[in-house]
């Protein structure tokens, strides 16, 4: 794979933390179009760096030359614009729509379950009630997931940027890596449980992991920025 492509003179650089699903979301493009990135790992409770670059503190940022880009599908959508064989996005104007609909539902609407979870599961009391409700939210979409992938490999088809979205957090279904602690993680695991219901949503979880992702990395003794989907829940 080729970090420098025609007309980008520097290695592409990719800011990123250990099990980042917003990461892994552009790893996974990059992987796709065959770009490596160095991956510069900073440690989540010092931003400096990423601060520096960017002007923000979150995570991932890609530093394209002159360019930085902030957002993890604004990166795939830069990425794709500045390489874009093999696609991400299909090349009719209403499929294209389509798919930036769903990538847009799925940030806004289907994220906000489990970002909400997290948050009521922190407090000294949950709200059972509220549990129960943001669990139901998650797992109701799955009957969406299932239909997508009906006599399709992937959610539109082909493997796109739609697949780069929701991969990184639909993966916790299958289990996450002991090591990952991260809160949200574990509750992307505990209450995406496909229980066998679901077989072509498992299978595309299983189907998106063996995608590349970029591969170079500029502390050699980083954690991954993903683990490999499990094929049992790991418990920590």
């Amino acid at each position: 794979m080729n970090g420098t492509p025609e007309g980008v003179g520097k290695v592409l650089q990719l800011y990123s933390t250990p099990y980042s699903t917003n990461v892994e979301r552009v790893t996974l493009a990059l992987g796709h179009k065959g770009l490596d990135a160095q991956l510069v790992s900073i440690d989540p409770a010092d931003r400096r760096d990423v601060r520096r670059v960017s002007g923000q503190p979150l995570v991932p940022v890609l530093v394209d030359g002159d360019e930085v880009v902030i957002d993890s599908m604004e990166i795939v959508r830069h990425l794709d614009a500045r390489h874009p064989d093999p696609p991400l996005y299909p090349a009719s104007p209403a499929s294209r729509a389509e798919m930036l609909i769903f990538i847009d539902w799925f940030d806004r609407v289907w994220k906000a379950a489990p970002n909400r979870l997290e948050a009521e599961l922190r407090l000294m009391s949950p709200d059972p009630d509220r549990v129960s409700s943001l669990a139901a939210s998650m797992r109701g979409s799955f009957d969406r997931f299932e239909a997508l992938l009906e006599e399709r490999e992937y959610l539109f088809g082909a493997f796109s940027a739609a697949d780069c979205a929701a991969f990184p957090f639909l993966r916790y279904a299958l289990g996450r890596a002991e090591e990952d602690g991260e809160p949200f993680h574990r509750v992307l695991e505990e209450y995406q449980r496909l229980d066998g219901a679901y077989p072509r949503l498992e299978a595309w979880i299983r189907r998106v992991d063996a995608h590349p992702r970029a591969s170079r990395d500029a502390d050699k003794g980083m954690a991954p920025t993903a683990a490999p989907v499990s094929d049992g829940r790991t418990r920590s």
